[in-house]
């Protein structure tokens, strides 16, 4: 990907976190009746993303509906761990053979 496409796809990323706190936020105005503004724009990247993972975690599954094109990609993604964890290296066969090509 070049440079131009990474500022793009960061740019596109940086648009979604913000629209998902402002959804969260609009949705517990809504539960708690009360008119609460953050600007996100003063946090910083790693607060962001430290505030999307409490927002994430705050969620129960339930909270979470998938589509059903979401839970064929999950079965997919599944079914190809499950056949792919056969030709999978333990990490104790990996790091005898890291060490060995280290000397």
């Amino acid at each position: 990907m070049s440079l131009t496409g990474l500022f793009a796809a960061r740019r596109r990323h940086d648009i979604f976190l913000d629209e998902i706190v402002k959804v969260v936020i609009s949705l517990a105005d809504q539960k708690v009746g009360i008119m609460a503004t953050l600007d996100i724009s003063r946090l910083t990247p790693k607060e962001r993303l430290e505030l999307i993972g409490e927002l994430w975690d705050s969620l129960s599954p339930a909270d979470v509906l998938l589509t059903p094109a979401h839970e064929a990609e999950l079965d997919r993604r599944l079914a190809s761990f499950d056949s792919d964890r056969r030709e999978a290296i333990s990490w104790e066969d990996l790091d005898a053979e890291l060490d060995r090509r280290s000397r």
